[in-house]
């Protein structure tokens, strides 16, 4: 026999878009999160609209039921597990890209619309949604949610210079609009920047107004091996200051290229000399309008990088270039298949990353284990594979991290946000009275404090 507070979830989106009980598949119970085990949740809704949402958050605040928000279930920090006891909610009926809008260069989409889905929308108008994180089918919502960046974020911003405005739900049922199609806005508080990066902790998104730019036709990635990482580091603000504005700019330590290259069969045409002698790689993808303009772009790359130290420069075109950016974007599965402990996507000042880097690796190497990885070179943003078998160690070693990128000016996490996986570290660290702001901020929106409890304000300590 079904409870009441069942019988209302049912009642509000149909019996066939309420699962319960055996009838959850394990996709529910987790996301991408290394560490995190996987929790069956007691319901999961899948609501076909903004008033569906209300009603499912009126009804989990009266019976004080703890929700959580999915969209394709692919964030790294366990922001999409849900609670034993808790209801579920999946975005994945609401789904539907609701105008392409050429004049404002916007899209209005629904959350649960994934960004592969949103790219083939906006091709015929010659326009696309440029926050494009490592998972093509993670969800516009969870854009939103974590404040998703990605490679192209040195050149194009992070979701937060890139959502314009939302429809959003409260966990008292009132259904509120942000922003618009509108390019700035000094009237008030910004509540889309609030909401824009809350992990689900205060307002649901059911509507979405997100900034498009033309398509440029032609791209080349330029890839330069380096003898030493400190002379990466160094290259890379004088390609930024060089006028090229790249749109990927990455770097990528000796270890983590040596299984992308294994594991993605990738043929970059590097002699074993200069890949064996070399301690990371900068890649640096240019596009343009024009061919001739992009190739005169691509020689003064070559020019500079070679300037800079590199041991040599490749230019990479169609399909080479493109195998290689969707190889780093699949880091992280590589990483994981290697035998990642977990990982870190700490962000820095660009002018700390050597010293962070080199810290984080001593660290690691001291606690019996290794950082490894790769990251967006241009804004700071380190992603770092850590091996590490002993758990405490690990818990150790992770605080130590976390720290170090604090005190160089940093911050926990660049993009992936802090989930279950990552708050013990941020409530040990932050300061107390910024968490305390945010406490009041969060009893504001969610006086019943059902949204995502787990994330941000757990009481379990690292």
């Amino acid at each position: 026999m079904r409870s009441d507070i069942e019988a209302q979830f049912a009642e509000i989106v149909g019996n066939s878009n309420l699962l319960t009980g055996d009838a959850i598949p394990e996709d529910y119970w987790h996301d991408e999160e290394l560490t995190t085990p996987p929790q069956k949740p007691a319901y999961v809704a899948k609501p076909a609209s903004a008033q569906e949402v209300s009603q499912l958050l009126v009804a989990a605040s009266e019976h004080g039921v703890p929700v959580t928000a999915r969209g394709s279930g692919s964030g790294l920090s366990g922001a999409a597990r849900p609670r034993a006891n808790g209801l579920l909610i999946s975005f994945e009926r609401m789904n539907a890209v609701l105008e392409v809008d050429t004049t404002n260069q916007v899209a209005v989409v629904q959350p649960g619309v994934t960004l592969t889905e949103l790219d083939a929308a906006t091709v015929d108008a010659g326009l696309r949604y440029m926050v494009q994180p490592g998972e093509l089918s993670s969800s516009v919502g969870g854009n939103v949610g974590t404040n998703a960046g990605g490679m192209r974020a040195v050149k194009y911003g992070i979701a937060r210079h890139n959502v314009l405005g939302l429809q959003a739900v409260l966990p008292t049922g009132e259904i509120i609009r942000t922003g618009g199609k509108i390019a700035k806005v000094s009237t008030g508080y910004d509540l889309t920047q609030l909401i824009v990066g809350s992990e689900g902790t205060l307002a649901l998104a059911t509507e979405v107004i997100v900034k498009l730019y033309p398509r440029l036709d032609h791209s080349a990635t330029v890839l330069a091996p380096f003898a030493d990482f400190d002379q990466v580091m160094t290259a890379v603000p004088k390609v930024l200051a060089s006028g090229l504005a790249p749109y990927i700019l990455e770097y990528i330590d000796n270890m983590t290229m040596a299984a992308l290259v294994h594991t993605q069969n990738l043929e970059l045409g590097i002699p074993d000399q200069v890949r064996d002698s070399c301690e990371a790689y900068l890649v640096v993808a240019l596009e343009n309008r024009t061919a001739d303009r992009l190739e005169e772009d691509v020689e003064t790359a070559g020019e500079l990088l070679a300037e800079l130290g590199a041991v040599d420069v490749y230019v990479l075109e169609g399909g080479s270039a493109r195998k290689l950016i969707e190889a780093r974007e699949k880091a992280f599965w590589t990483l994981k298949a290697v035998g990642a402990d977990d990982l870190i996507d700490t962000v820095v000042p660009r002018s700390a990353m050597p010293k962070f880097i080199a810290t984080a690796r001593g660290l690691a190497t001291a606690a019996g284990g290794a950082a490894v990885g790769c990251g967006h070179a241009g804004d700071g943003n380190v992603h770092l594979a850590i091996i590490c078998k002993d758990p405490q160690k690990k818990k150790q070693l992770m605080t130590d991290i976390f720290a170090l990128a604090m005190e160089l000016g940093g911050a926990i996490s660049g993009e992936h946000g802090l989930g279950r996986a990552k708050t013990p570290y941020f409530l040990k660290l932050e300061d107390p009275a910024k968490i305390s702001l945010m406490r009041r901020i969060k009893q504001s929106f969610d006086p019943a404090g059902i949204l995502n409890p787990d994330v941000l304000f757990a009481a379990e300590e690292a």
